[in-house]
C-alpha cells in the first residue's frame, strides 16, 4: 500500500491531466492539469440502471459426479456451507413437479465424426481453483504512486540543498572570523606556552606533562562557542522565517515552506527549525554535537517522499525548488497540495 495520501496529482499515464488518488489507486476522470480541482475526491457516477433478465423456468439437469482427485492432490471447492444462490426472479418448483420426459422418439445426438474422448491429464496437474478464490483488484488498473509536489512544486534535490548548506557554513565562517577572531587569539595567546615546553620535552627524550588547559583557556572556548551558536541563530533563523531562503538557497534556487501553506513560517517556526540543527553546536566541546548535526544533515535521505530533514519535521516544513522564472501550473486542492494532510 502506498504512503502517498489521498489528493489531486498529476497523472504519471498522462502529464497533461491530473486525477484523484485516493492513497491506494485513481479514482474518477481525468481533468486537465492547469484546472482547479474540486476540494476532495471526484463525484461518483451513477451507474444506468439495468433491466432485470427474463423470468425463465429452470430446467434441472442431471449432473454427473465428478470423480474423486487421487490420494494426496488438494481439492478445490467453495468454503463450507456456501450454496449456489438462485438466479434472479427464479422461483421454487411447485411441490410433486417432476422433470418431463423427452419427446417420443428422441435419442442423444451422436457426437462429431472423428471425435474422441480427451485422454486424462497427465501426473501432476491439478484443478484450478474457482474464480472467487483470486483476490479482485480494487481499481481497474494500477498506475506507479505520483511523486509528492507541495503546493504544485518539486521537492528540491539533495546536491542543491547539500551545496546551498556548505554556502552558509563559508558564510558563518566568515561572520565568526570578523567576531570570534579576537577571542580565538586570546585562547591561542594562552596555549602557546603549554604546546612549546610540550614539543621541548619531547625533543628532549622527557616524558611530556599532560596537556591540561588552563581555566582562563576553558572560559575563552565556550565564549567562542557560544559567539559561534549565536551567529549562526541571527544569521539562519530570521532570512528563513521571512523568506524562506538564506543566502545558499537564493542561489541554488531553493525554498523552505511549510508543509500547511507557502506564507512565510514565521520566527516561532524558523527558530524551532534552527534549534533541531543548530543548537547542537553547543556540545562540540565532546564531539557529540558535531556527530548529531552529520546525522541531521544526511537524514534527507531517509525520506524519500518528502525528503524531510530531522530539522524539517520538527517545524513541519519541506524545501522546494524554485528555480528563477518557474511558476506554479497547478493550483492543488487543499488535500492534494499537502502529502500527509495539514500538521
Amino acid at each position: 500500500m502506498s504512503s502517498l495520501p489521498a489528493g489531486w496529482y498529476k497523472d504519471p499515464a498522462d502529464t497533461t491531466t491530473q486525477r484523484y488518488w485516493d492513497g491506494e489507486g485513481w479514482l474518477g476522470e481525468a481533468i486537465p492539469a492547469d484546472a482547479v480541482p474540486p476540494a476532495g475526491p471526484p463525484p461518483v457516477e451513477a451507474e444506468p440502471p439495468v433491466a432485470p433478465p427474463p423470468v425463465v423456468a429452470p430446467q434441472p439437469q442431471p449432473y454427473a459426479t465428478p470423480p474423486s482427485p487421487p490420494p494426496g492432490q488438494p481439492v478445490y471447492g467453495p468454503p463450507p456451507g456456501w450454496h449456489q444462490p438462485p438466479p434472479p426472479g427464479w422461483q421454487q418448483p411447485p411441490p410433486g413437479w417432476h422433470q418431463p420426459p423427452p419427446p417420443h422418439g428422441w435419442q442423444q445426438p451422436p457426437p462429431p465424426h472423428g471425435w474422441q474422448q480427451p485422454p486424462p491429464p497427465q501426473g501432476g496437474w491439478q484443478q484450478p481453483p474457482p474464480a472467487w478464490a483470486y483476490p479482485q483488484p480494487p481499481h481497474a488498473y494500477v498506475m506507479p504512486v505520483p511523486q509528492a509536489r507541495p503546493h504544485g512544486m518539486l521537492l528540491a534535490g539533495l546536491g542543491q540543498r547539500l551545496a546551498a548548506r556548505l554556502i552558509d557554513i563559508a558564510v558563518v565562517l566568515l561572520l565568526n572570523i570578523v567576531i570570534n577572531g579576537w577571542f580565538v587569539y586570546q585562547w591561542w595567546q594562552e596555549f602557546r606556552p603549554i604546546y612549546t615546553h610540550y614539543v621541548d620535552q619531547v625533543m628532549a627524550g622527557v616524558e611530556p606533562d599532560v596537556l591540561e588547559p588552563t581555566g582562563r583557556m576553558q572560559t575563552l572556548q565556550m565564549t567562542v562557542i557560544v559567539i559561534a551558536t549565536l551567529l549562526w541563530l541571527l544569521y539562519e533563523a530570521p532570512m528563513t522565517s521571512s523568506r524562506g531562503q538564506t543566502l545558499g538557497k537564493m542561489l541554488m534556487g531553493i525554498k523552505v515552506v511549510g508543509v500547511d501553506s507557502t506564507e512565510p513560517i514565521g520566527f516561532r517556526r524558523g527558530f524551532s527549525r534552527w534549534a533541531q540543527l543548530g543548537m547542537w553546536t553547543l556540545f562540540w566541546w565532546c564531539l557529540v554535537g558535531l556527530v548529531i548535526q552529520f546525522l541531521d544533515c544526511l537524514s534527507p535521505t531517509f525520506d524519500p517522499r518528502l525528503r524531510q530533514a530531522w530539522h524539517d519535521k520538527a517545524a513541519s516544513t519541506v524545501v522546494v525548488a524554485v528555480p528563477r522564472g518557474a511558476t506554479q501550473t497547478v493550483e492543488a486542492a487543499p488535500r492534494g497540495d499537502i502529502p500527509g494532510g495539514p500538521q
